[in-house]
């Protein structure tokens, strides 16, 4: 998400390019509402959470459009109260409040032959919407103060808003009107937390941008700090992110980042993710011993016993084979021992050896129903 410019007259803007990063559905989605929408006249309305990046999509409305040789114009409709709002919108003339010293054209003047994007348009006042239905009705411009001259612009509105306007209408705080007259085509934008799979792509793209801006070398990223970002709920979207890429590059320039590197949100949320890694990671050598015993034939004893013994499986591995044996064997210790592959007159020493390490688990919770299986004397 670009950071909005309220105005529309500065000196030596830095050039920025206006693109959607990602590869979500979601996004492809977006990216087609967008092709579109530039293919004609018609007038737009941009929906979604702060951050998700609606300047973003206006101008690309824009630069795919017809008018893109004319000018785009952005003002925060948030920003300013009703008068100057309106002498921004419109113009003024001379005299007509105070240090109106000159007359001044408005944005829809300024933008004739182009666009212009009306950000936060639902939290204009009553009035000011009133006054811009007009517009749109008639295309006819008066300025503050000048009661003789009229002038009429040709300029396509593309209007963006982070509210509800169907619960703002309910609420008689928006003109129905004004809904239907912005609301031609509308193209809404899922909150960073539902287009996941844009999050690395994101981070990557802002990255690069932030090391060019900084003057530094390029950070990588550990996957395990990828995945805490894709599985955190972003808040603040797009800008968030893109403030903690800027964040990161400035803390890790030409290094990598790590989980430890991010902020603490997003580390809170890597916590119970390292949990189920670990979990995974030592089920992963576990089943590997499996695999040994039950489709090549090796002995527990060859297996998992000497390993154990010299410390080189942990017991939490021992466990898990056992419990995946006897899920198998509906929890018979003794058919447990014919599919480890060990000898009928081992079966003491196995459960000697399981009692003595914590490896034993009941059998009873493996049982899917009594009698099932023969009588055990081991619990």
């Amino acid at each position: 998400m670009q950071p909005l410019d309220n105005s529309r007259e500065t000196s030596t803007p830095r050039p920025r390019t206006h693109t959607l990063i990602g590869r979500s559905q979601a996004l492809k989605v977006v990216h087609q509402e967008i092709e579109y929408a530039a293919r004609s006249d018609a007038k737009v309305l941009i929906t979604g959470a702060s951050g998700v990046g609606k300047e973003v999509v206006a101008h690309l409305i824009h630069t795919r459009s017809r008018r893109r040789h004319a000018p785009m114009l952005t003002i925060n409709c948030a920003a300013m109260p009703d008068t100057l709002l309106e002498s921004e919108l419109f113009g003024h003339a001379r005299g007509s409040f105070t240090d109106a010293y000159r007359d001044k054209r408005g944005l829809f003047e300024a933008a004739n032959g182009g666009t212009v994007f009306l950000d936060e348009v639902g939290e204009m006042s009553l009035r000011m919407q009133a006054l811009l239905l007009r517009f749109l009705e008639t295309g006819e411009i008066q300025r503050v103060g000048d009661e003789r001259n009229r002038a009429n612009a040709n300029v396509r509105v593309v209007a963006a808003t982070n509210r509800r306007l169907p619960e703002r209408i309910a609420s008689g705080d928006f003109r129905e009107d004004l809904y239907y007259r912005l609301n031609v085509i509308h193209i809404t934008i899922p909150p960073l937390r539902e287009r996941r799979d844009d999050v690395a792509p994101l981070l990557e793209h802002f990255l690069r941008q932030f090391a060019v801006e900084h003057g530094v070398p390029l950070p990588a990223s550990a996957d395990d700090a990828v995945t805490a970002l894709e599985a955190y709920d972003w808040p603040g979207n797009v800008r968030e992110l893109r403030n903690i890429a800027e964040r990161l590059t400035c803390r890790c320039p030409g290094g990598v980042i790590r989980i430890e590197d991010l902020p603490a949100e997003v580390r809170a949320i890597a916590t119970p993710l390292e949990a189920s890694g670990a979990k995974k990671a030592a089920a992963a050598p576990a089943q590997a011993l499996l695999d040994r015993m039950l489709l090549k034939g090796e002995s527990f004893w060859d297996v998992a016993y000497e390993p154990f013994m010299a410390r080189d499986l942990t017991r939490e591995d021992v466990r898990h084979l056992v419990r995946v044996g006897l899920e198998q064997t509906r929890g018979n210790y003794k058919a447990l021992v014919q599919l480890f592959n060990m000898e009928p007159q081992d079966y003491k020493r196995f459960l000697n050896f399981l009692r003595k390490y914590g490896c034993h688990m009941p059998f009873q919770r493996f049982r899917m129903a009594p009698g099932r299986q023969g009588a055990e004397t081991d619990s």
